[in-house]
C-alpha cells in the first residue's frame, strides 16, 4: 500500500467546510467545525462503537477502541500504510521508578551512527493509553526528524497514584543520559516530546533535569498538553461535547488520576499557576481546536514566555484532541508534524538551531 509522501495527498478542506467550522461554534456538536478528513476518522470511531468512558472502570475503559482503532480502518478503506514507512521497531525494557517498564525504539532503517534521540511521552490522562496508542505519531517523528525515537511506558493511576507517572519519566531521561550510546543514541542530543498527560511529563523531565543539575533535553515538544485542571476555561465549554475527548471523560481521568485537591495543585500539575518553569528548553507547543485542553495549552505558551522560554505555538484548526498521529490520513496532522519536526531537526542541529531559536521567538 503506498505511503502518503505529500500534504496534498490528503485535501486542504473546502470553503465550505471552513464555514462549518465558523458555524458549528455555537452548536453542541462541537464535531461541526471538524475538517472533512479529521470527522471521517471520528466517524470511524463511532462505527467502532465505543463505550461512554466516564461509566467504566479503568480497566473496562482500556479495552475500548481507540483513534488508533479508527487510523487503522480509516486507512485500509483509502487503501495507505497505517504508519510511517522505513523505520525499524525493537522493544527493550528500561528500570523505572515504579519497577521496569516496556520502552520501544524507532529507528530509520537507513540512517547509521550515533542518533539524535527524541524521548517520547504517550498520552492518556496518566490513566489510560500505553505506548502502542501512540505508535504512529512516535514512528511519523523518526521518519521526519531522521532520529531515534524512544517512546517510554509509565505507571498509571489509580493502580499507581500521582507522582508515580512523574518520578518514571525523570528515571526514562536519566536512562537515556546514562545509556542513549547503548541503544544507538547520542547522549548529548536528546529532546523530549509528548502528547496529552505525556506532554505534562515531558515538561517535567526538563523540570526536573534544571533542578537536579542534570544536562537538560535540547528541546521540549508539547502536543495538546495537559497544564492544568481548570474545567471552567473557554475550551471545556465550547468543547464539552468533543470526541474522541469531552469534558465528562476528562473529569472521569482527573477523578481517577487526581483524587484530591493536594494533588490537583501540585506544580507539576498546574503547570500555568504554580509551576517554576524560568530556565527551560525552548518549547513547540502543539494545540488542536476541537479540544478541552486548547485553552490551558495556550495558557501554556504565554506562561513559558513570561518565565524568559522561546516558544513556536502552534494552534491547528479543524482537528480533535488525539489527532496529531493521524498524518496518513488527516492533512493538518501531517502539516503538525512536519512543525514539530523541523523544531526537533534544528535542536538537533546547533547552526539551524540559532536561526529557529529566532523565529520562535
Amino acid at each position: 500500500m503506498p505511503y502518503l509522501d505529500s500534504i496534498d495527498d490528503v485535501r486542504p478542506p473546502s470553503l465550505g467546510q471552513r464555514v462549518n467550522r465558523f458555524l458549528g461554534a455555537a452548536p453542541s456538536d462541537p464535531l461541526a467545525r471538524a475538517d472533512q478528513d479529521m470527522a471521517e476518522v471520528i466517524e470511524e470511531l463511532r462505527r467502532l462503537d465505543p463505550e461512554p468512558i466516564e461509566d467504566l472502570t479503568p480497566a473496562e475503559a482500556r479495552r475500548q477502541p481507540t483513534l488508533a482503532d479508527a487510523l487503522k480502518a480509516r486507512a485500509a478503506k483509502l487503501g495507505v500504510a497505517p504508519v510511517a514507512g522505513g523505520v525499524a521497531v525493537h522493544d527493550v525494557t528500561y528500570m523505572a521508578a515504579s519497577g521496569r517498564r516496556p520502552a520501544r525504539l524507532y529507528r530509520p532503517r537507513e540512517a547509521g551512527g550515533a542518533l539524535p534521540v527524541t524521548l517520547y511521552f504517550h498520552a492518556g490522562g496518566f490513566v489510560l493509553s500505553d505506548i502502542d496508542g501512540c505508535d504512529a505519531g512516535a514512528r511519523a517523528m523518526a521518519a521526519r526528524t531522521g532520529g531515534m525515537v524512544v517512546s517510554v511506558d509509565y505507571a498509571r493511576a489509580p493502580e499507581r497514584p500521582f507522582p508515580a507517572a512523574h518520578d518514571d519519566a525523570v528515571a526514562a531521561y536519566r536512562w537515556l543520559l546514562d545509556d542513549a550510546d547503548r541503544i544507538g543514541g547520542d547522549p548529548d542530543r536528546i529532546v523530549v516530546m509528548g502528547e496529552g498527560a505525556g506532554a505534562n511529563l515531558a515538561l517535567h523531565a526538563c523540570v526536573a533535569a534544571r533542578d537536579l543539575g542534570l544536562p537538560p533535553p535540547l528541546r521540549q515538544a508539547l502536543v495538546t498538553p495537559l497544564a492544568g485542571v481548570d474545567m471552567e476555561a473557554a475550551s471545556y465549554v465550547i468543547n464539552a461535547h468533543a470526541r474522541p475527548l469531552d469534558r465528562a471523560m476528562m473529569g472521569w481521568l482527573l477523578d481517577h488520576a487526581l483524587p484530591d485537591a493536594a494533588s490537583r495543585s501540585d506544580p507539576r500539575i498546574d503547570l500555568i499557576g504554580r509551576a517554576d518553569l524560568a530556565g527551560l528548553p525552548p518549547a513547540t507547543i502543539v494545540t488542536a481546536e476541537i479540544d478541552p485542553l486548547r485553552s490551558e495549552g495556550w495558557a501554556l505558551s504565554e506562561t513559558l514566555r513570561e518565565s524568559g522560554v522561546a516558544v513556536n505555538a502552534v494552534d491547528v484548526e479543524g482537528v480533535t484532541h488525539g489527532f496529531f498521529g493521524l498524518g496518513e490520513v488527516v492533512r493538518a496532522a501531517r502539516l503538525a508534524q512536519d512543525e514539530v519536526a523541523r523544531d526537533l531537526i534544528c535542536a538537533f542541529a546547533p547552526d539551524e538551531h540559532f536561526a529557529r531559536f529566532g523565529h520562535a521567538l
